[in-house]
């Protein structure tokens, strides 16, 4: 009966019916959302939010939690590396059955873990009971991602997703804008503790709201194979124009992450900005986020994606080094920074996740969405340990040094995702003109 619900659903847009693209790769008008996919992008947008949030904050805490516990770079580098680490494990080993169920119960009972889990982050007294709370923590959160990718790719058209990408990626700077400032203020006068008790309480209310609001997600179920979990991961491995995108991904998550756990650590030591002063630059960064990420979904529905993706990597590139080589400056200096940097990431990643949810196949999209997940959170959390060995701070009131060479390692990286992103976009054309040959010649046949 659920899958009846789902199927005749008139709410729900299927990707392979709705909207078309032309050979040039300039994308037709995209149907309007109904109101119950604007539900969905909600549910997912808030979803998204505690998810970011959770790790997010760990980066404008880190000053004060390596003082709190005594830590050194190495140490919060593993901090951080721990929760991508056991997030793409759990990725890889979710990803043969993930098609197998509706994705709904999936998001529901992966994101009661991520709560236990954040609730166990907010209860440790000492550095190795974090680490294993982290990666408790990663082991549900880091299969979240996945989960809505996929939901988004059943239930939105091609056409449509860039703009659903950007609204989800608000969550990334409503974490800036809401989260990570207050979280900030309720740190400096409760502990660092304080910030994931508020991500518990929060998360529970979005859980229920999933529970009651959203609709069973089971059209793929229609779609069935018959291999086993083991097998239809190996098949999805073994797809040559996924490996593409999967390599795309690990690269994009090894850049963006080099210098992402620092920025309270170096606007602190080296640029001499004061505790208090943090959540302004955090959430001046995130109000530019949630008003670009629209303009950049709309745009990325109407131009050519890589194009788009090319012209945020450049401007990235350019950005990182002023960043990563300032000296102490005014804090409003600090800001227009900050935020010319962010746009740069942001504008990378709603281009390049809508162009890999049009990679997989309808019975493949869960597994290759959970394989593509765990690489991004294996790859950042690989990119965390690797900076936390690369960057060194003599004492934990001490500048951080050779933070310019986390730079140019994030530059040469950008330069292979942009030929990577150019991979996948030649796969996806082929791929939408092979779509359209094929249902003109059908068209033929019934005329």
């Amino acid at each position: 009966m659920q899958t009846t619900t789902t199927t005749t659903n008139p709410t729900v847009a299927l990707p392979e019916t709705a909207g078309k693209q032309s050979a040039t790769g300039i994308p037709a008008p995209a149907p309007k959302f109904t109101s119950y996919q604007v539900l969905v992008i909600v549910l997912l947008a808030l979803t998204q939010f505690t998810v970011v949030l959770d790790f997010m904050v760990m980066s404008p805490l880190g000053d004060l939690l390596m003082k709190s516990m005594q830590l050194t770079t190495t140490q919060f580098g593993y901090a951080v590396m721990s929760y991508g680490i056991s997030a793409g494990i759990s990725g890889l080993l979710t990803a043969g059955f993930a098609d197998s169920f509706d994705r709904k119960k999936l998001l529901l009972f992966f994101y009661i873990g991520f709560i236990l889990g954040t609730l166990f982050c907010g209860l440790a007294p000492s550095y190795p009971l974090l680490i294993a709370a982290r990666v408790f923590t990663g082991i549900f959160g880091g299969v979240i991602g996945s989960i809505s990718m996929a939901i988004v790719a059943d239930l939105f058209s091609f056409q449509q997703r860039g703009r659903v990408m950007g609204f989800m990626q608000m969550g990334f700077g409503a974490s800036q804008v809401l989260g990570i400032p207050i979280s900030l203020a309720i740190a400096n006068r409760m502990g660092w503790q304080a910030p994931f008790f508020m991500i518990v309480g929060l998360a529970v209310v979005i859980w229920l709201l999933i529970l009651v609001r959203m609709q069973p997600v089971t059209k793929h179920l229609e779609s069935k194979h018959q291999k086993n979990a083991f097998r239809h991961l190996m098949h999805t491995i073994g797809r040559r124009e996924y490996r593409v995108g999967f390599l795309a991904t690990a690269l994009l998550s090894l850049g963006g992450f080099m210098i992402m756990p620092w920025g309270s650590a170096f606007a602190i030591n080296n640029l001499h900005l004061t505790k208090e002063q943090l959540p302004s630059l955090f959430m001046v960064a995130g109000i530019s986020s949630l008003l670009i990420m629209p303009l950049i979904g709309k745009l990325a529905d109407k131009v050519d994606k890589f194009t788009l993706f090319t012209i945020a990597s450049c401007w990235l590139m350019v950005m990182v080094m002023v960043y990563t080589t300032l000296t102490p400056v005014p804090l409003w200096v600090v800001m227009i920074v900050n935020v010319l940097m962010m746009i740069g990431i942001m504008s990378r990643m709603v281009p390049s996740m809508a162009l890999a949810t049009a990679l997989p196949e309808m019975q493949d999209r869960g597994a290759f969405m959970s394989i593509n997940s765990s690489l991004q959170q294996m790859s950042g959390g690989l990119a965390a340990g690797v900076s936390g060995l690369i960057v060194y701070q003599a004492s934990n009131s001490s500048p951080l040094e050779h933070f310019d060479r986390l730079g140019w390692v994030m530059v040469g990286i950008t330069m292979v995702c942009i030929f990577m992103i150019y991979r996948v976009s030649r796969i996806v054309k082929y791929k939408q003109q092979q779509q359209q040959q094929a249902s003109a010649e059908a068209e033929v046949k019934a005329g």
